[in-house]
């Protein structure tokens, strides 16, 4: 059966509200969680940027949800501390963690000052990373000599079991490449049939593991509440690579999407106040076949919608799974 997870928006909500909205996640149904890793928010409307890591350990201290996080080792990240905090999360809490690992985005990565490289050389730096991370998590004394530099470095505390590391994509492409070296795959609602062709291109590849969904949606008890919330939150957050990738601040996504149209910002986020709405996309997305399915509230306030969907969304999605 699929799980249904929350998505905690670090960009969106201070950590401690956020810490009290996954907790009660839990208490309505939901089966797990995930997270983003920013630091900054994709507008200065949304205005956090809670650290991850320091918040990952209350979340999985104050619940007995699995978590995962997406995660861009390799510039404001350097691997090999990537590969402590993955291993003592795991060591700490066996089996109910995973990080998701991107190639990332200038709006974090250009605070080391460094510059931002091209998408190949991203890439090339993202597996160079994998490899260190999986070395380090098996044990092994590693350096390394490319675009990411490790000097004899060792984890002296780790789990038994390394925890998943899963490929990020939202193209056919990136899926099928994640499928030469993730332990699973995540990306984002988008068209079922452009889903498809993306489970397909990494299965097809040899792609292993687990297929994750977040799913991004605005639900208020009114349609025209739905739609606010999500212009309101979600706007900055509708354009394609590489332009998401390459803008540099708050200010550069706002500016870009002051006149954004609703039409646009649907293409992107599932809005509707119709509780059975959502059923229906989120049952289409569940007969794809994906094993755990986030749900992203682009809201502030996520009590409301946990408690609609844990008293009238998950329980029709788990009838219809079962």
């Amino acid at each position: 059966m699929t799980a249904i997870g929350f998505h905690a928006s670090h960009e969106q909500i201070h950590p401690r509200e956020l810490l009290e909205a996954v907790i009660h996640a839990e208490s309505v149904g939901f089966d797990a969680a995930m997270c983003s890793d920013h630091f900054a928010p994709w507008s200065e409307r949304q205005g956090h940027s809670g650290f991850a890591w320091s918040w990952l350990g209350s979340a999985l201290q104050a619940t007995g949800l699995s978590f995962g996080v997406v995660n861009a080792p390799g510039q404001r990240y350097h691997p090999a501390i990537i590969a402590q905090a993955i291993g003592t999360l795991g060591a700490m809490y066996p089996g109910r963690f995973w990080a998701a690992l991107g190639s990332g985005e200038a709006a974090n990565e250009h605070i080391t000052g460094d510059a931002w490289p091209r998408k190949d050389v991203r890439n090339a730096r993202l597996r160079e990373c994998v490899e260190i991370i999986r070395a380090l998590l098996a044990g092994e004394e590693v350096s390394h000599d490319g675009l990411v530099r490790v000097d004899r470095a060792k984890l002296w505390s780790r789990p038994e079991q390394p925890p998943a590391l899963v490929g990020a994509a939202v193209s056919v492409a990136t899926a099928r490449w994640c499928a030469e070296w993730a332990d699973g795959l995540i990306t984002v609602n988008a068209a079922p049939d452009h889903l498809r062709r993306m489970i397909d291109a990494y299965r097809e590849a040899g792609g292993r593991g687990p297929v994750h969904l977040q799913v991004h949606l605005s639900w208020a008890p009114a349609q025209a509440e739905a739609e606010a919330i999500a212009y309101d939150q979600w706007r900055s957050n509708v354009f394609a690579p590489p332009v998401c990738w390459d803008l540099a601040t708050p200010e550069h996504f706002d500016v870009v999407s002051a006149e954004v149209p609703m039409s646009r910002l649907a293409e992107v986020v599932n809005i509707s106040a119709d509780l059975g709405r959502h059923v229906g996309w989120l049952e289409e997305y569940v007969e794809l076949g994906f094993d755990q399915i986030a749900l992203h509230h682009v809201g502030q306030e996520q009590r409301p919608f946990l408690d609609a969907f844990g008293e009238q969304v998950l329980p029709k999605l788990r009838g219809s799974a079962g």
